[in-house]
């Protein structure tokens, strides 16, 4: 695939029934869990660094994951890693940071070297995670730079598996018919 890179010897792996679509970019130490699912003008380069991407995740349009690479100011570099059951919204760039599992990045959100958002976070539109800070987990996060709101409701905890589901569902289709 063309939209799929080596660099420097690491070529992308893709779990069971992962999907990139053909107008995507997946380069270098990337690895996407099974049925995750990557759509139309993202872009996701671990080419200084490792990113790991893991089950029944969906990066939406227009997204980008990078890394924080190695060097003098920052020795270990920061990679990017999301858990599970991750719903990367529209637009979002998400640079040398740690995701856990059943997580909402809200479209247009930025989130920043070593920031860690915790499992069970949402993170409302247009946010701005800063370098370095944690999102505790069981809460919704608002504004530029981000505060904490209030904690998730149960019916908004339950949406973490329902839009993980609907992205499974919906890159499926987009397997059936164009392979």
């Amino acid at each position: 695939m063309a939209n799929v890179r080596s660099h420097k010897g690491n070529t992308p792996e893709f779990g069971a029934r992962t999907w990139v679509d053909p107008s995507a970019l997946v380069i270098g130490d990337v690895v996407l869990g099974e049925d995750s699912s990557v759509w139309p003008m993202t872009v996701i380069r671990g080419d200084m660094h490792r990113i790991r991407i893991g089950a029944r995740c969906s990066i939406q349009d227009g997204s980008v994951v990078h890394i924080t690479h190695a060097s003098d100011y920052n020795p270990g570099g920061w990679p990017t890693t999301l858990g599970d059951d991750v719903t990367v919204g529209h637009k979002a760039l998400l640079h040398g940071c740690s995701i856990g599992s059943r997580v909402l990045v809200g479209m247009g959100s930025i989130i920043m070297d070593g920031a860690v958002v915790e499992n069970e976070v949402i993170i409302a539109a247009g946010c701005l995670v800063p370098p370095g800070k944690t999102l505790e987990s069981g809460y919704l996060y608002v504004g530029s730079p981000c505060r904490q709101a209030r904690a998730l409701t149960d019916q908004e905890r339950s949406f973490f598996a329902y839009t993980a589901g609907n992205y499974v569902r919906l890159k499926d289709e987009h397997i059936r018919e164009n392979g």
